[in-house]
């Protein structure tokens, strides 16, 4: 029998974060098919997704978009659930979840956001995960999609960036996404490492040139350093 649910994981050198991550969604839904999708890391992230019980993809593209739809393509579940490496579910956010699937018509649904990291700013920022629009949805929230829907979309386009804002607004043409009452808890790194301000107007700076039809693959490699796009792969 296939199983209700699967964890698709995309990693680019995680191996500080993902055990955390994996823990988490096994202790969740320990019947659950987990697969992290790897773009070729360098540290140990591919043994420690192994160790940990996970069905590997390995030496996949850097890039993201292409490694959420390898991780989709080899998944079994009614449900598909995108997290990302550097993000984790609490037991009332699994909860949540669960409810939201136990739901007939219910199709896509995404957590709100927190950062692991008691700043203001960045409090602030997470506040408005709560509302649904192109300006507040990303796949560092998760993606909680129904199988059969996310093969009517057409899945991830295999882009390096963006592809989530790309998913979710092609889901947003058939009906508003839902928002579920709970959130991820994700790593506030970048902010911490570039600056809070700094990365929020570059973050926002990059999605407007995206709306603009500027195309992910130029804006990936005008983003930042290599450094920094290992970060934003994941």
């Amino acid at each position: 029998m296939p199983p209700a649910l699967s964890i698709i994981i995309p990693t680019l050198n995680e191996a500080g974060l993902l055990p955390s991550c994996l823990r988490r969604v096994q202790s969740h839904w320990p019947e659950a098919q987990v697969i992290v999708a790897d773009g070729g890391s360098d540290d140990a992230s591919v043994v420690l997704a192994q160790m940990a019980g996970a069905e590997v993809l390995q030496n996949l593209p850097r890039s993201r978009g292409v490694q959420l739809r390898q991780g989709a393509s080899v998944a079994r579940g009614e449900w598909l659930l995108f997290l990302h490496a550097d993000s984790g579910l609490d037991a009332e956010a699994a909860r949540v979840a669960d409810a939201y699937r136990s739901q007939s018509l219910n199709r896509l649904a995404m957590f709100q956001i927190r950062f692991d990291t008691p700043n203001l700013f960045l409090r602030f920022s997470a506040w408005w995960t709560r509302f649904d629009s192109v300006f507040t949805r990303f796949g560092d929230q998760g993606i909680l999609i129904r199988r059969e829907y996310y093969d009517e979309l057409g899945g991830f386009k295999p882009w390096p960036l963006f592809e989530d804002v790309d998913l979710v607004r092609r889901a947003r043409r058939h009906r508003p996404i839902d928002v579920l009452p709970a959130a991820v808890t994700t790593s506030a790194r970048r902010f911490q490492r570039r600056g809070y301000f700094r990365q929020q107007f570059s973050n926002a700076w990059m999605l407007i040139r995206f709306l603009m039809g500027v195309d992910p693959h130029q804006l990936a490699r005008n983003y930042a350093p290599m450094s920094e796009m290992k970060e934003r792969n994941n």
